[in-house]
C-alpha cells in the first residue's frame, strides 16, 4: 500500500508540474503578444496668414539745446503719424513708448571723445494693427520718412525695428489638424501591419505633440516673426498594438 500511495503522489506531482508549465508558457506567449506594438508619427501642416502686426519706429533727435532736441523729436513723431495715415494705417492703436534722454556731458565713460550734440532723445512709436498687409506695404515705403527728415534707429526691445507678424488663430486650427495627424499616423500603422502580416489593435499610448508656428520659407536667417505667411505644424506620436 505504501508503494502504491507513493507512486500515486509522484504521478499527481508530475502532472501538476506539467500543467503549471503549460499555463506559464501560455501566459508568457500572451504577454509577448500583448507587448507587440508599433510606434508611428502623423504630421499635419497648414499655411496661416498673420492677423496681427506690431511695428516699432524708434525715433532719434539730437541737439546741444534740450528744448530744440525735444522739438525735433515731436516734429518727427508728427511726421510719422501723418505718414501712417497717408498709407491707410489706422493709428488708433498706435502708442508712444520708451522715451529717454541722454546727456553726453554726464557720460563719465566718454573717454574724451568729441561730442557732436549734448542731448540725444529717443522715443518709439509702436504701431499695432489687425491689418498686416496694410502695415507691410507701409513698411516698404519707410524711406519716405527719412526723406522727410525723420531719423530712425534700430535696436531696443523690438529687435531690428521691422514689423513683427503674429498669428493668433491657432485654436481654430487645432481640432482639424489633430484629427489629420492622427489619421496619418493610423495609415502608417496599417501599412506597417500589412508589411508584417499583422492586424492593428487599439491605441496603447498617444502623444498629441506640440504645435509649432514656423516661417513659411525655412531658410537660414529668416525668422517666423518677419514673415506674414507662416507654417503651422503638429506631429502626433501614437503606439498601436499589433495582433497576429
Amino acid at each position: 500500500m505504501n508503494f502504491d500511495a507513493s507512486l500515486i503522489r509522484v504521478v499527481v506531482l508530475s502532472a501538476g508540474i506539467a500543467l503549471a508549465g503549460l499555463l506559464l508558457g501560455t501566459g508568457i506567449a500572451r504577454s509577448r503578444t500583448a507587448d507587440r506594438f508599433v510606434t508611428v508619427k502623423g504630421i499635419s501642416e497648414r499655411e496661416a496668414r498673420a492677423d496681427l502686426v506690431i511695428w516699432p519706429l524708434r525715433v532719434v533727435a539730437a541737439d546741444n539745446d534740450l528744448a530744440r532736441a525735444n522739438a525735433q523729436l515731436q516734429a518727427s513723431v508728427d511726421r510719422i503719424y501723418q505718414f501712417l495715415a497717408s498709407q491707410g494705417v489706422d493709428t488708433a492703436g498706435t502708442e508712444l513708448q520708451d522715451f529717454s534722454v541722454a546727456d553726453a556731458s554726464t557720460n563719465q565713460y566718454g573717454g574724451g571723445q568729441a561730442v557732436t550734440a549734448r542731448y540725444v532723445i529717443h522715443q518709439t512709436v509702436v504701431v499695432r494693427s489687425t491689418k498686416p498687409d496694410v502695415v507691410l506695404a507701409a513698411s516698404q515705403r519707410v524711406a519716405e520718412l527719412v526723406n522727410a527728415g525723420v531719423v530712425l534707429s534700430s535696436g531696443g526691445e523690438y529687435g531690428n525695428g521691422g514689423p513683427t507678424f503674429i498669428f493668433t488663430g491657432l485654436s481654430k486650427l487645432k481640432p482639424a489638424m489633430i484629427a489629420e495627424a492622427t489619421s496619418r499616423a493610423r495609415e502608417a500603422a496599417e501599412q506597417f501591419a500589412r508589411d508584417s502580416r499583422s492586424d492593428i489593435g487599439g491605441i496603447r499610448r498617444a502623444n498629441q505633440g506640440i504645435f509649432e508656428i514656423l516661417p513659411r520659407d525655412q531658410a537660414q536667417g529668416i525668422s517666423e516673426a518677419s514673415q506674414i505667411v507662416k507654417t503651422v505644424r503638429v506631429v502626433s506620436t501614437i503606439d498601436y498594438a499589433l495582433r497576429d
